[in-house]
């Protein structure tokens, strides 16, 4: 009999196909009492070795695979398994209560989960899963827990209760039809992976997952339905929409070497989102006229250290070389907020996301801005980049960012370091910004507006809080009106102006983008065919 779950869609699509339950690995833990402590902490050290042997095998398939944004998170769960705190705790319990290691490192996870779960800030609130997934592995190893995960043998739908990064890196990705989970966000780890493997994923489905294994299911990621064993007519139904999916899918490939110009005449530029080099592939592969956004802070989140100039200047110069001569647009580095990175020693904040990040670091530490615009401008010289500074809420903060551009003009003339001049823009995506975008366009040459946060800042709705999703609106009227306020403001200061949050690839916005007179949309690479497909289908001079 046919049953139907709703839940949130995190990426659309029509999947149809057997259901497979996501196992999650046996690891039962006893406690036992023990003779030698000291024999037992060395069995728990060796244990944590191998954990983050395992996890740095982890990080170098992500990095292939999901790039070095998604695989960031390995890296940070190899920096956990070292921290003092979870070592000396883990040890203390085996000296004091003479227990095995299994027990001491679940009740040292359990005890710092339950520390970083009732903290304020929602950054380190997020970091309690990360300590469980971490302390399970080295659980599992020590017991040598059995096999679990997903044995799909053919293209499945996928059913767990959540899935944490370890566990999504080391699926079979052919072998993945479709993500339904009860937990998780629309920024988790899961969500992400089906945006970068598009396919559809609902979150918060209340299923019961007994006696699901291998019957027929059905995903539909537009309206948020989970079908389980599909009455004939509901599986006919579904197959003809997914006949039509395909189809469509298979006209947007004909769209490559097309231009991105509407019916009556108007064109308009139409760049790839990206976090690493490696994700240029990506942008290539879906024919994206340049890059309108490369968040260059992923160069320091995979770092123990500040990256190099040197570091930073290959990296920079591969992106424009390999672009040949299509624009590519760097931000310069966007850490605080969600963004931590140890090294940068930042005090912790009761609301990071309106505290000291982004820009106002660059600013406040000139040195760390310095050596990263060295790097830019030095890249320059080797292809087309423009550089944008983000979080900017004042005309000031844009003088200030060019004197500190001349000075480093001046030291590259007087090594005589070739470089380019580079078009500059900004971020726009406080309101601050959106109310001072006339004044703010004559200082610079474009503008690009990030809706993620400017959502968030107009709203007053954390991004990274799930309770507030059915709040943060980004069609929003406001957000809209100030959208098209800073294309009005900025054409009229004499910017071109552009979008590269996440709004960019709604396309049932990309015609109310285009009469507000957008230059630019920037999006993933995964939607650059199908925003090309909106604006082609798209006649301005109809309703005017």
């Amino acid at each position: 009999m046919q049953k139907e779950y709703s839940g949130k869609p995190v990426f659309s699509g029509i999947a149809i196909g057997k259901i497979s339950i996501y196992h999650k690995k046996e690891s039962v833990v006893k406690r036992e009492k023990i003779d030698d402590a000291e024999a037992e902490i060395k069995r728990y050290h060796a244990a944590s070795d191998e954990a983050k042997k395992q996890l740095g095998e982890l990080h170098d398939k992500a990095l292939k695979e999901v790039g070095e944004a998604n695989a960031a998170v390995f890296e940070v769960h190899q920096m956990m398994l070292d921290d003092l705190d979870y070592q000396e705790s883990v040890e203390n319990i085996i000296r004091t209560q003479g227990v095995n290691a299994e027990f001491a490192v679940a009740t040292t996870g359990d005890n710092f989960s339950e520390m970083f779960a009732n903290m304020d800030d929602e950054y380190m609130r997020g970091r309690a899963a990360d300590v469980k997934d971490i302390s399970n592995r080295v659980v599992g190893i020590l017991n040598g827990a059995g096999a679990g995960g997903f044995t799909a043998t053919e293209p499945s739908i996928l059913v767990a209760d959540d899935l944490a990064p370890s566990e999504t890196v080391q699926l079979d990705k052919s072998l993945v039809l479709s993500f339904v989970t009860k937990g998780g966000s629309t920024n988790s780890h899961t969500a992400i992976l089906a945006r970068t493997m598009n396919i559809p994923a609902l979150i918060g489905v209340d299923f019961n997952e007994e006696g699901l294994e291998g019957r027929l299911g059905i995903v539909d990621g537009y309206e948020g339905k989970f079908i389980i064993d599909p009455d004939e007519d509901v599986l006919t139904s579904y197959k003809e929409k997914k006949a039509e999916e395909d189809e469509k899918r298979r006209l947007l490939q004909e769209l490559k070497g097309k231009p991105n110009i509407t019916k009556d005449g108007h064109e308009i530029n139409v760049y790839a989102n990206i976090g690493s080099v490696k994700d240029i592939a990506d942008v290539l592969t879906n024919d994206a006229g340049g890059i309108g956004l490369f968040r260059s802070e992923f160069l320091y989140l995979g770092c123990d250290d500040y990256p190099s100039e040197e570091d930073q200047f290959r990296a920079y110069k591969t992106v424009a070389e390999n672009m040949a001569g299509k624009k590519v647009i760097i931000r310069t580095l966007d850490i605080g907020a969600d963004k931590q990175v140890d090294y940068f020693h930042l005090d912790h904040e009761d609301n990071p996301a309106m505290g000291f990040r982004a820009i106002r670091i660059c600013l406040k530490r000139p040195e760390i801005f310095k050596t990263q615009l060295r790097a830019l401008y030095r890249a320059s010289f080797y292809g087309n980049i423009s550089i944008m500074f983000p979080m900017i809420i004042s005309v000031d903060e844009v003088r200030k960012i060019k004197e500190i551009i001349k000075e480093v003009k001046a030291e590259l003339d007087e090594e005589k370091l070739p470089y380019k001049d580079c078009e500059l823009g900004i971020m726009v995506e406080t309101p601050a910004a959106v109310w001072m975008s006339e004044e703010l366009a004559k200082e610079v040459d474009f503008f690009s507006i990030g809706t993620n946060d400017l959502t968030q800042y107009t709203l007053a709705c954390d991004r990274q809080n799930a309770k507030l999703e059915d709040f943060a609106d980004s069609h929003h009227p406001a957000v809209l009106r100030e959208i098209e306020y800073t294309i009005k403001n900025g054409h009229k200061g004499g910017a071109w102006v552009g979008i590269c949050g996440e709004l960019g690839a709604d396309t049932s916005l990309t015609e109310t983008f285009l009469r507000m007179g957008v230059d630019e949309l920037s999006v993933s690479p995964s939607r650059v065919l199908a925003v090309r497909d909106a604006i082609r289908n798209t006649d301005l001079s109809v309703g005017q």
